[in-house]
Parts: C-alpha cells; sequence; structure tokens
C-alpha cells in the first residue's frame, strides 16, 4: 500500500526524490519487519490480558509432563499477534499487484483459522484434544490442495493470463501438459541436477509440502519460544532465496529458477520475522501466552508455501530438520506402538515420550536446555541450507 501511495506522490511531486527508497524491496522488508516487531511488542500486553479476562487457558494433558501441568491456564491463542503483525505489516509494504504474496498470505491465514477453531474447542469445550483430527485434516488439505493447483501455473507463467492460458491448454490436452524446467524439483548441493514433476507431481509434493510442515511446526510448538525461533530463523532463510529467485541477476549467476516476483516475498518472510521476535519476547520462559495452533498451523503452511514458490522443497526438509525429526518421531511411536501391540499384545515405544522434544525432557533435559540446543541446531542446518548457494 505505502509502494503505491510512494509512487502517486512522486508522480504528483517529482522533486520528492526520498520517495524512490520504496522502489527497493530490500528497504520495504527492513520496515517490514520494525512494524511487525513493533506491532507485536506494542499489541502484545494488550492480547495477553484480553486472553486472560476471556478466560482462554491453555489446557494440559494429564498424561503429559508433569513440570507442564503448572502451565495449565496460560493464555493461549497467542498465535493471533503474530497474524495481526504478519497481516498489518505485509499489507503496508508489499506491492499489492504480487500474486504470490497474496497466495501465502491467503495459505497463511487459512491455516490459521483452522487453528484458532480447534484453539477455541479446546477452551470452551475444555477438551485438550481439540477439532477431530479427520476435521482438522479436511480443511488443511483442502487450502494445501487449492494452493496447490493454482502454484503449479503461477511458478511457471509471468502474469495471471498466462497462468489461465497454462491451466486451460493443460485440461484441453487431456491433462498431459508439461511445466516448464523452472518448475522442477532442485536437488540441492548439485549444479544442474532436478526432477521434472509434471502438473500432477508438482500439485503432490506441494499439496505435501505445505499440509505436511503446517503439523510439523504444531508439533514442535511444546514448548516455551522451541517453535517461534527455528520458525524465524528458517522463514528469514527462504525469504533470502526468495529474493535472489526473484532477481534474474542472481538467479542466473547462483544457477536458481528466475521466478518473476518472488522477490517481493522476501517482505513477507521479514514481517514473520518480526512477528516471530515480537511473540517470542512474551513467549520466552517461563512463557506469558502460547502460540496455539492458530499460529503453529498458519506459520507452518506459510513457510511450506514459500519452499514451493522458490523451488527449495528440499532444502526446507533441510533447514527446518527440527520440523522433520518432531513429526517423524509421532509417526515413529504411533505405528511401533500400534505393531507391537498387535504382535506381542503390548504395545512398545521407540522414545520416552513424543514428539521428540518431550523425549528429551524424559531423558534429564530441563525445558530452557532443550529449547536452546533445538535452537542452535536449526541455526546449523539453516547455514548448511545457505551454503548450498554456492556448493553445487
Amino acid at each position: 500500500m505505502l509502494l503505491s501511495l510512494a509512487q502517486w506522490l512522486q508522480g504528483i511531486y517529482p522533486d520528492l526524490g526520498f520517495l524512490r527508497l520504496f522502489q527497493y524491496i530490500t528497504f520495504r522488508a527492513v520496515m517490514a519487519a520494525m512494524t511487525a516487531l513493533l506491532i507485536g511488542l506494542a499489541f502484545g500486553p494488550w492480547v495477553i490480558r484480553s486472553l486472560t479476562a476471556m478466560k482462554i487457558g491453555q489446557p494440559v494433558r494429564s498424561y503429559g509432563v508433569q513440570a507442564h501441568l503448572a502451565k495449565s491456564g496460560t493464555p493461549t491463542m497467542g498465535g493471533v499477534l503474530i497474524l495481526i503483525g504478519i497481516g498489518v505489516s505485509t499489507l503496508l509494504w508489499f506491492d499489492w499487484s504480487n500474486r504470490f504474496v497474496w497466495v501465502v498470505m491467503l495459505v497463511t491465514m487459512g491455516f490459521g483459522a483452522v487453528g484458532w477453531v480447534d484453539d477455541w474447542r479446546k477452551v470452551v469445550d475444555k477438551n485438550p484434544e481439540g477439532m477431530r483430527s479427520r476435521e482438522k485434516f479436511f480443511w488443511q488439505s483442502l487450502i494445501g490442495l487449492v494452493a496447490a493447483i493454482y502454484l503449479a501455473f503461477s511458478v511457471s507463467e509471468t502474469s495471471f493470463l498466462g497462468v489461465v492460458q497454462l491451466f486451460f491448454r493443460w485440461v484441453t490436452s487431456g491433462f498431459s501438459t508439461e511445466l516448464p524446467p523452472k518448475a522442477d524439483l532442485l536437488i540441492p548441493f548439485f549444479k544442474t541436477i532436478s526432477m521434472p514433476l509434471g502438473v500432477w507431481g508438482f500439485v503432490g509434493l506441494s499439496y505435501f509440502v505445505i499440509v505436511g510442515t503446517s503439523n510439523a511446526v504444531n508439533f514442535t510448538d511444546g514448548l516455551d519460544g522451541l517453535a517461534i525461533m527455528p520458525v524465524v530463523m528458517v522463514g528469514s532463510a527462504l525469504g533470502l532465496f526468495a529474493y535472489l529467485t526473484g532477481s534474474s541477476v542472481f538467479a542466473k549467476y547462483l544457477l536458481l529458477p528466475y521466478i518473476p516476483g518472488a522477490g517481493e516475498l522476501l517482505i513477507f518472510c521479514a514481517a514473520m520475522a518480526g512477528a516471530g521476535l515480537a511473540f517470542l519476547w512474551f513467549n520466552a520462559h517461563p512463557a506469558q501466552v502460547f502460540m496455539g495452533d492458530v499460529g503453529a498451523l498458519a506459520l507452518g503452511g506459510g513457510l511450506g508455501t514459500l519452499a514451493v514458490i522458490t523451488r527449495q522443497e528440499i532444502l526446507l526438509g533441510i533447514m527446518g530438520g527440527i520440523f522433520v525429526a518432531e513429526v517423524l518421531s509421532v509417526m515413529l511411536q504411533v505405528s511401533w506402538f500400534k505393531f507391537t501391540k498387535k504382535r506381542f499384545g503390548e504395545g512398545r515405544r521407540i522414545f520416552k515420550m513424543a514428539p521428540l522434544h518431550h523425549h528429551f525432557e524424559k531423558s534429564g533435559w530441563n525445558e530452557t536446555q532443550v529449547v536452546i540446543r533445538f535452537w542452535i541446531i536449526t541455526m546449523l542446518l539453516c547455514l548448511i541450507g545457505l551454503a548450498s548457494l554456492k556448493l553445487r
């Protein structure tokens, strides 16, 4: 919005040369981060008081880690604060004609709405399980599938008209039209190796990445500050990839696919980082507020969509290794328990408790140790991901 305003004012008053600053994505990204950070810090106490007054407290499972029982009643749904910061800041600083930012915003807010309903049911119904798994998965799948189908054609074209034409060409060809090479799956650390996906492959992979990342971040959000800092780090790294992918010069030099308009996603990533750091101010141990599903599902969906647009799905798995480990620990634990119960009549466990962060708590690590060490691991994984820019 401010970009359009600056362009309009400069057209009327050419002497206002300083307004050219608004043309630079990097300047607007810095301002988006600062805006989201200030919004979060300013409105955080009010949000916490409002949630407390509404008695929106976090229910804690009785069979979980006993030390967490003291957290029962701490305000949850604090992810609303993050979404407000991201939404307001992004709308202020990004180019409203950019379709990629709108897609990421809609996916993020859509998953946030699903999480909001889940959190609300936990609070109103006093049920720690919240929304039924099938119902939650249905709405996640619907949002993820629609986004995946649109991105299959949007990544491949430079305009909305081109997207529509490619879609109808695919339909009239009997669903056999191939996508251009820039829609291929990139293999990091290799110069010329990529995997053609086709439309169906692109949609399937994108759906898996968006929905999977959303749930992975949600599983990670179990300790004070555990999920938000990795989200900030991974989101910032993806923001750099978006900026480079959206530049014809950098994309050519670094052998990245050139996707016009992707650079504007840096604004969204900067807003996510600023809003995330503001939330961490109140979520640091001992937390004054919890993110809840409204924040975790939304942020995960946003990260997954960013990775799809920048063609960095594999790197998301590397940089977000903590998220991957958390969701895999749950899948392995449940699968092994069911298998051993069916075969031996008694369920057995691989981990002391899942998700993985609870296993380390049960092993003697205190909460702060788990959180800080997971942050350090994420920082290392993000550096490995960034190294792939030159190690090809």
